[in-house]
């Protein structure tokens, strides 16, 4: 009978056997954990033996610093499992605020089904950012504004470039040798007064950068209505590979409102009713200046175009608009030297993703009565002619009579 038995068991301990798990930490979410924070754990568990496991449980056996956000989470069932598959799980631990930085263990427990004894496996978690061995340096290479200048109530981007200014692989330290990557924990954005906001939250495990290589990150960035003009200076904070690598970049931002300004080039004069006004407008604003356009408004005044669209327009650049001024025939307030007419122009352009519409000048137009003019010089010689004609005919009727 033993016998026996010893030949059915065999053939179910040998299938049983030929499952074989493997455990793989494939993501820990921050990276390296965090003192006093949650820390997600993603385990993978792959069946790389020949036959098929029926019911695999999965435990992970916290020790300090490490504790489960419940222990009813400390086994997870993943169920059947074929020959090269694969299938994960994820653990939801704390790290106590009391930690120290370094490298601590974890043990994490595989079992194909209930009726087998569970395998165990150790793997290391780092804690702060100081366990790395690295020496990559983290420099800050470029800024670039979109717009260049901002105005009050703008929003905007401010796009840092971070580059790793090693140039070699390895780097060798009193007899060391040591990788010259650079990990960038964390970046943050912060301005230092309340008249500059940053829209974005800071980033977070950008990995890993070699020996040259380079990331760019863009904030979003707003300027209160009432902000100051001058230079807002913010800072950029980065965590790097250890404390050593931690720095602090100051981020200028300039505020200015100059905009459009608009000055006539010719006398605002209206004679007869009608005048060309020529102006001349500016971009006073340190930066491009787009879709620009002028505006024309007076009272009892027709102009022709009624708004001029100029376009771009470069920081100091002066063009020069022609509007045909036509006063309304049936107004009363247009006759001859009398009081002049106000003249508002209004401006609309952008600066960046930014629509600004404001007042740019007021003006006055003079009114002008020209008795005459042109048209009555005209009229003045052809009676003058007429008047000449006709004395030669008078003349010459009277020498014929005499003959």
């Amino acid at each position: 009978m033993l016998l026996v038995s010893f030949i059915f068991a065999a053939p179910a301990s040998a299938a049983t056997a030929s499952a074989n798990l493997k455990v793989t930490i494939v993501e820990t979410n921050p990276y390296p954990a965090k003192i006093g924070q949650y820390l997600d754990l993603t385990v993978q568990v792959e069946n790389v033996g020949r036959e098929r496991a029926e019911d695999v449980d999965i435990e992970i056996v916290p020790e300090y610093p490490f504790s489960l956000d419940t222990e009813e989470n400390a086994v997870q069932n993943i169920g059947a499992l074929a020959p090269d598959k694969f299938a994960s799980k994820e653990f939801h631990l704390f790290v106590d605020k009391n930690a120290q930085k370094g490298v601590r263990t974890i043990d994490i427990r595989t079992r194909i089904d209930k009726s087998n004894p569970w395998s165990e496996k150790t793997v290391d978690i780092r804690i702060g950012t100081e366990t790395f061995d690295s020496k990559g340096t983290v420099e800050l290479a470029e800024i670039v504004y979109s717009p260049e200048v901002f105005m009050p109530g703008d929003r905007g981007t401010v796009t840092v470039t971070l580059k790793n200014t090693a140039t070699t692989p390895t780097v060798t330290i009193d007899g060391s040798d040591y990788d010259t990557n650079a990990r960038i924990q964390a970046a943050v954005l912060r301005p230092l007064s309340e008249e500059v906001i940053v829209l974005d939250a800071p980033y977070e495990e950008m990995g890993l950068l070699g020996p040259g290589d380079s990331i760019k990150l863009t904030f979003n960035v707003m300027v209160s209505e009432d902000a100051n003009e001058g230079t807002h200076n913010l800072e950029l904070a980065i965590e790097g590979n250890s404390f050593d690598y931690n720095s602090r970049k100051n981020i200028p931002l300039e505020v200015d409102s100059s905009n459009v300004k608009v000055i006539p080039s010719k006398p605002l004069k209206l004679v007869n009713g009608e005048a060309t006004l020529e102006l001349d407008v500016a971009n006073t604003h340190p930066n491009e200046l787009n879709s620009v356009s002028i505006k024309p408004e007076a009272e009892d005044v027709n102009f022709y175009p009624a708004e001029y669209f100029i376009g771009p327009m470069d920081a100091d650049e002066l063009f020069t608009i022609e509007f045909d001024a036509i006063a309304d025939p049936a107004s009363e307030n247009i006759v001859g030297d009398s009081e002049p007419i106000n003249l508002s122009l209004s401006a609309s352009y952008s600066n960046g993703i930014n629509k600004h519409e404001n007042l740019v000048s007021n003006l006055r137009i003079q009114q002008i009565e020209e008795k005459g003019g042109s048209s009555g010089l005209i009229v003045t010689g052809i009676l003058l002619v007429a008047l000449v004609a006709g004395g030669g005919i008078i003349y010459r009727k009277r020498q014929q009579k005499n003959k």
